[in-house]
């Protein structure tokens, strides 16, 4: 009976995992809302601190120390350019430049929420999304786009190595 029991404790404490080492799966999700009075889609992604950090790594931007005191001064940008390199939208078919409005940590400090905004969409008929957040240093990564359009029309996205871009016709 205490073999099992050990095994038990050692499993559910390997999936705790209170030293912040490398989480056993990869995943964002973003948070996508049409706001028909502010002509606008307003954008919340949700990202991996530690997964974040390794992929600017290897773009050469080491010990940025994302959303903590120590941050570094050009932290931000980086986050902004590395966004803007992997994840675009084509709105009613045409490609759309989107404003980063900032980031923050989330409550348990493992990840960082950014905010993003696309203005002057006067009619969402239709939305494609390309997001390949983090592939390129996770195998298993998966983004998830919850989406919420026209007429509250709720739709969700599932997109990964190899289905990297989805379209939506509202």
């Amino acid at each position: 009976m205490s073999i099992y029991l050990s095994s038990f404790w050692f499993t559910i404490l390997s999936l705790i995992n209170p030293f912040g080492a490398n989480h056993a799966f990869h995943l964002s999700k973003c948070l996508m809302e049409y706001n028909s009075e502010e002509k606008a889609i307003q954008i919340s992604m949700h990202i991996f601190l530690d997964d974040l950090e390794d992929a600017l790594r290897e773009k050469g931007h080491d010990k940025l120390f994302l959303c903590t005191p120590k941050e570094t001064p050009e932290a931000e940008q980086h986050m902004e350019d590395y966004l803007r390199a992997h994840f675009k939208l084509v709105v009613n078919g045409k490609e759309k430049t989107y404003n980063f409005l900032g980031k923050e940590a989330s409550e348990d400090l493992q990840a960082a929420w950014c905010y993003i905004e696309v203005e002057d969409v006067e009619d969402l008929t239709e939305l494609e999304v390309s997001n390949d957040l983090l592939i390129e240093v996770f195998e298993d990564q998966k983004n998830v786009v919850h989406l919420l359009g026209p007429n509250k029309k709720r739709g969700t996205l599932l997109l990964q190595k190899g289905r990297i871009k989805e379209k939506v016709v509202f």
